[in-house]
């Protein structure tokens, strides 16, 4: 089973930059076009939030035009970008999407490989949480077929990027999450985004991954010290090139599981 990652194209109104700066719905259209090239292609395609930049109407319907462009089946889950209410009108045809919050869903009709979205972004917020309610749901998700091989999506990834800004907005508590995986073996991934970069590191016993944004890379530039007080953080450098859709540096990631 092929299961194509993609992440943060922060959709924006027709003839609107993102940030002034980047073209992020042409970014995304590249990225439609190289994943619709691949051989062979990917069974499901997953999208791990921030849709769009300011989570209005008018972004959302951009994305349902430029969504369309994808043949596979989508996931998606909302980022700290997004608006709940209106992702949830504007893709009311996205069946697996809860009717209130949080979106917290199952997937498992796409393969072998079993798809578990977790809305962990806290409402008004950028970071998200590993609350109560959170781990209640993701327990009992678990369970339900604990021998299941699982991919787990989320947008705010549990754990330090090295970047000081962005690791103020990470999902906190993930100490939470990786005594859940160390429970259940059967996840074989973890999936994020929100940090703009792939980062691939052990996590509860398991692999988690983040996804570039298909629109830009997010990097420290050190400005005096390393992280000290004086320094100057830059973020959202443009990637100039179309944007391949591959287990790489550049925005998206595809991950091949086996049946066992």
């Amino acid at each position: 089973m092929l299961i194509a990652h993609l992440s943060d194209p922060h959709l924006r109104p027709v003839g609107t930059l993102y940030q002034g700066v980047v073209d992020s719905n042409a970014m995304f259209t590249a990225a439609v076009r190289q994943l619709n090239s691949m051989f062979p292609r990917p069974d499901l395609v997953i999208l791990s939030g921030d849709l769009v930049d300011d989570g209005t109407q008018a972004e959302y319907a951009v994305a349902r035009d430029l969504l369309a462009g994808i043949v596979q089946p989508l996931l998606l889950i909302p980022g700290n970008h997004d608006d709940r209410q209106n992702l949830r009108h504007s893709f009311a045809d996205h069946a697996y999407l809860p009717k209130a919050e949080p979106m917290h869903f199952v997937a498992d009709q796409h393969g072998p490989v079993r798809v578990l979205g977790l809305d962990v972004t806290v409402p008004g917020q950028h970071h998200g949480d590993m609350d109560d309610d959170v781990v209640g749901w993701l327990e009992d998700a678990l369970a339900r077929e604990p021998e299941r091989p699982t991919m787990i999506m989320m947008h705010q990834p549990p754990f330090e990027s090295g970047i000081p800004y962005i690791d103020a907005y990470l999902c906190r508590r993930g100490d939470r999450l990786a005594a859940i995986l160390a429970r259940f073996p059967a996840v074989e991934r973890v999936v994020c985004g929100h940090i703009h970069r792939f980062m691939q590191l052990r996590f509860g016993g398991t692999m988690l991954c983040t996804a570039p944004s298909t629109t830009t890379g997010i990097f420290a530039a050190s400005m005096g010290g390393r992280y000290g007080s004086g320094d100057t953080l830059r973020s959202d450098r443009v990637f100039p090139r179309p944007v391949p859709v591959r287990l790489s540096v550049r925005p998206g990631t595809l991950f091949a599981f086996s049946r066992r």
